[in-house]
């Protein structure tokens, strides 16, 4: 009888939506990094994606909880949308950062983690907009397993810039503010990861 009954296919419109504003708010940070001196404007485009991203979880939950039949488990529903949630929260506790230390000025190495948070949130969008079809279970699963390669590279940034910063960086101010920068970056790649694995876990059961 399950199979005959409507399933609400709005949750992936949701999951759609999501990611395309972590991927924009993902180049606004690059772009953010690149120039401080658009610290106000770049800061309030990404807190935008960020509260409009809000809104699209809290109408995600709202919808899981009206929903008689999903599409996926609900589990995996809600898993995917606060995972997804959680960059673009983080993306937004760099900016904010940036703005509270009064960074005046960022490192090659915090650019090109900025630079891999924008590939992996491409990514997430890319997966996430194939997750409707599990024909293209195969194409999703790489696309996982390339997030956690640049994870994993954004690990090898990180500890390099660490390691460069307590070496060459004579003002421990800077060292606190840099390293508080450098953790948020990875850490966005972390959650990146962290959306990858929900994703393959809806394929490989689903598929």
């Amino acid at each position: 009888m399950a199979r005959l009954l409507p399933r609400e296919g709005k949750f992936f419109d949701y999951f759609n939506q999501h990611a395309d504003l972590a991927a924009q708010a993902a180049l606004e940070l690059q772009a953010l990094l690149a120039d401080l001196s658009q610290l106000d404007r770049r800061s309030r485009a990404i807190e935008k994606n960020e509260k409009m991203a809000d809104q699209i979880t809290h109408h995600t939950v709202q919808l899981l909880h009206q929903t008689f039949i999903t599409p996926l488990d609900r589990d995996e529903i809600h898993q995917l949308i606060t995972s997804m949630d959680d960059v673009l929260d983080l993306m937004e506790d760099i900016a904010q950062c940036l703005f509270l230390y009064d960074v005046r000025a960022v490192t090659v190495e915090a650019q090109k983690l900025a630079e891999i948070c924008v590939s992996c949130t491409g990514l997430v969008k890319d997966a996430v907009g194939k997750l409707e079809n599990m024909e293209h279970a195969d194409a999703i699963l790489r696309i996982c397993g390339e997030i956690d390669r640049l994870e994993t590279e954004a690990d090898h940034v990180f500890r390099a810039a660490l390691a460069k910063l307590f070496r060459e960086e004579p003002d421990a101010r800077e060292i606190i503010k840099l390293k508080e920068v450098y953790q948020l970056l990875e850490a966005v790649t972390d959650k990146c990861e962290d959306v990858a694995n929900v994703i393959e876990g809806i394929v490989l059961e689903n598929a």
